[in-house]
Order: structure tokens, then C-alpha cells, then sequence
């Protein structure tokens, strides 16, 4: 295992993360509920499947596409969803 990939895959899952709303719906269930611990375990199984589903996704479009390709269009893809988030505003 590559410890550079996964110490630089922990940070930016982890910073982009943070204030995200999904950690405020955690939040909120984890007030309303009495198991906060059923809370934590949905939360953090959900983040590992789209995690997961996630990896997956880019493995098969690695084969399929050199990485600038993919790289290219995921930045576009972030710009244009920039865009339309401040335009709908």
C-alpha cells in the first residue's frame, strides 16, 4: 500500500468533508436520536459505499481512458457545477 496515496486520500476526503451537509444531517439525527451509535455506523457506511462506488467508477474509466482525459473532465465537470450552483442562486 502506498502510504503517500493514503495519507493524501484521508486529508482531502477529510477537509472537503467537514461542514459538508451531510455531516450536519449526521448531526441533526445524532441530536434527535437515542443511538447516536446507529447514527455513526449509517453515517459512516454510507461515506464507504459512495467511497467505494466512487473508486470503482474511476478504476473502470482509468481502463477505458488515459488519466488526463479523465482528470480534464472531472475539472470541467467541478467548474461547471460552480457555475450553476452561483447562476441558480
Amino acid at each position: 500500500m502506498d502510504l503517500k496515496t493514503l495519507l493524501t486520500t484521508f486529508s482531502l476526503i477529510f477537509l472537503a468533508e467537514l461542514g459538508d451537509k451531510t455531516q450536519f444531517a449526521a448531526l441533526c439525527l445524532s441530536a434527535d436520536s437515542k443511538s447516536r451509535l446507529a447514527v455513526f455506523l449509517g453515517s459512516s457506511l454510507a461515506l464507504v459505499t459512495s467511497s467505494l462506488l466512487a473508486v470503482l467508477l474511476g478504476a473502470f474509466l482509468a481502463r477505458c481512458f488515459p488519466p488526463l482525459v479523465v482528470k480534464t473532465v472531472a475539472g470541467i465537470l467541478f467548474i461547471v457545477m460552480g457555475v450553476i450552483m452561483l447562476v441558480t442562486r
